[in-house]
């Protein structure tokens, strides 16, 4: 079997290799789409596909939408030419559970597929169609945090921000800039109203992808490049809205050993391919089955009825509140705990991690025990269930591929919200944070990380982070072995309120972390020990 639409006809076949097929009929879906566009996505990757394209893909089961999605690629077109073309745009989504099995479902929600490059005629005419048409009624984003960046750490435009400023909406590349110029294609065109929504991993997002377009959009207006009422149509909410959001899923890339167990079943080219882009992508997708969007409902021309296809539709300070829950309690400080700590003690794997019993002590700890007094409940989640099913079913999940390599990357710009934000609540409430134990050993971990040698005292390779030279710079002269070495070292990274949003001495816990890591240095051994003892 392929897959392709020819194959689908043969449904007996794909059920007898244990895979859904959709009820609906998708050649008509897609159709009906290409005619009358209601989704734009753009960033057409792996999440993406699963898991926003198995939303659409829920709506048209239960016939509360006859439309799809058509799919932009601003950056790696090699994913529309090798992965969507070859297959009629169709995806098969694997969802992996924690006991071993899979669920395996063909999605044909996914009903254009386009390079959004202004240099292609046909394909950049095709977007603006789409994007003039008033029935349209959102566009979303899955293109990571960075792809909303149009500045460097020096504070000046990228090259190709500022090659995109100078040549104007009839010319842009990056991301930001392409879909600038269609929205300027939708104001001269009627000016219908339109919700632009991201749905990355990072906080306030839609604020980031607001401040993008408009910036770009001003750039233009001071060129003479737009009209000032293009400026004003994006600023006016009746019109345009950038609505937040918060998405959670585990979503590794495509595992070989699951093309294989599908070519077993009979379903042919199934192996990932890597773009030249570097993106490692296959026909089909696998991840996690708990999933998470958390969005704004603020849609100025109408939106599919996504609340019937497990999204939570909500208020900004809503959205704000379950990202705070997630990244500050739930989550993300597990995550970190478990990166820094695995590192050091020779993990390559976080579920295994979690077969460890003084690592399962700590991440029950940081989440349950400590961070949930001071939690922000959202009201829509349940902070405990939320953490429980974390802990006891997805960071335990053997057969999602993630490791604690990946996690460590960029930790310095983590702890200040992943722990930082609940030793501040707990000072606001008690004057002190001096009452915790287990986020000490969390960030004591981080800093015995930072030593880049494990436990044994043999060197690793550490995640890329930008403060990573300038931290050890901070701590040179600390000898494995030789707690005596630490002095003051440490002070000026734990008193740093731009690391962790406040002075840990002040909080009360510098002394205590300072003295948990000089136990972790002690030798060949020691962060085992450690840990043992502490938690």
């Amino acid at each position: 079997m392929k897959l392709c639409l020819e194959s689908l006809k043969d449904k007996a076949a794909w059920e007898a290799a244990g895979v859904a097929v959709p009820s609906y009929d998708v050649a008509a879906v897609a159709a009906n789409t290409k005619a009358n566009p209601e989704w734009v996505h753009f960033g057409v990757g792996n999440i993406f596909r699963i898991f926003i394209g198995g939303i659409a893909d829920r709506l048209l089961e239960a016939g509360e939408s006859n439309t799809g999605i058509i799919c932009a690629e601003t950056f790696d077109y090699d994913i529309v030419n090798k992965i969507y073309d070859p297959y009629d745009n169709l995806v098969l989504a694997v969802t992996l559970k924690a006991d071993g099995s899979t669920q395996k479902k063909v999605l044909g929600s996914l009903s254009e597929a386009i390079r959004a490059n202004s240099k292609e005629e046909a394909s950049w005419n095709r977007l603006k169609e789409i994007f003039v048409n008033p029935g349209l009624k959102m566009i979303s984003f899955t293109i990571t945090e960075k792809g909303y960046a149009l500045k460097g750490a020096d504070g000046n435009y990228f090259p190709f921000v500022k090659s995109d400023i100078e040549n104007g909406p009839a010319a842009p590349s990056g991301a930001m800039a392409v879909v600038c110029a269609l929205l300027n294609e939708r104001y001269k065109n009627g000016a219908a109203p339109l919700a632009v929504v991201s749905m990355d991993n990072c906080s306030h997002n839609g604020e980031k992808l607001q401040n993008a377009i408009m910036t770009v959009a001003k750039e233009w207006l001071e060129r003479g490049m737009v009209e000032e009422g293009f400026v004003a149509y994006l600023s006016d909410e009746s019109k345009v809205t950038f609505p937040w959001s918060m998405i959670d899923k585990i979503t590794p890339r495509p595992a070989t050993e699951i093309a294989e167990a599908l070519e077993a079943s009979g379903i042919e080219t199934m192996h990932p391919v890597i773009t030249e882009k570097r993106t490692y992508i296959a026909p089909f997708v696998n991840a996690e089955g708990p999933q998470y969007l958390v969005i704004e409902d603020k849609f100025p021309n109408g939106r599919p009825a996504l609340e019937k296809a497990g999204v939570y539709m909500a208020t900004r300070d809503t959205v704000n509140e379950v990202e705070r829950m997630k990244v500050t309690t739930c989550l993300n400080p597990l995550h970190t705990a478990l990166a820094t700590y695995g590192c050091v003690l020779g993990y390559e794997s976080i579920a295994a991690e979690m077969q460890d019993t003084e690592l399962v002590k700590l991440v029950n700890g940081i989440g349950p025990k400590e961070g949930m007094p001071v939690v922000c409940d959202p009201g829509i989640l349940s902070p405990e269930e939320f953490v429980k099913e974390v802990i006891e079913e997805r960071l335990p999940n053997k057969f999602i591929p993630d490791t604690p390599q990946r996690i460590a990357t960029d930790t310095s710009q983590k702890v200040g919200i992943r722990y930082g934000e609940t030793i501040k609540s707990y000072v606001a409430k008690d004057g002190t944070a001096a009452s915790l134990n287990y986020i000490p050993v969390a960030i004591a971990g981080w800093l015995r990380y930072l030593m880049g040698v494990n436990d044994n005292g043999e060197a690793f390779e550490m995640s890329a982070d930008p403060m990573l030279a300038e931290l050890q710079e901070k701590m040179a002269g600390i000898e494995f072995g030789n707690p005596d070495s630490v002095g003051d070292k440490l002070q000026p990274i734990l008193s740093n309120d731009n690391i962790f949003g406040i002075d840990l001495y002040k909080a009360g816990l510098g002394e205590k972390i300072e003295a948990i890591f000089k136990e972790e240095i002690a030798g060949p051994g020691a962060v085992r020990a450690t840990l043992k003892k502490y938690v």
